[in-house]
């Protein structure tokens, strides 16, 4: 099981991305991203983003 804690990527955010394999934790996280945060995730910014998800 992966994890992203979406304060880790530098938001005020207690929400917390868990999902089986990285590629779905960055798909979930990019909707996080958009519809809580109003933020659209780029290839670079997703690339940041791997080096931030965890085993659980």
């Amino acid at each position: 099981m992966k994890t992203l804690n979406c304060a880790d990527a530098g938001f005020d955010c207690p929400a917390v991305v868990t999902a089986d394999t990285e590629e779905e934790v960055l798909a979930i996280a990019a909707e996080h991203a958009r519809s809580v945060h109003g933020t659209t995730v780029t290839p670079d910014m997703a690339e940041q983003i791997k080096t931030l998800i965890r085993e659980a």
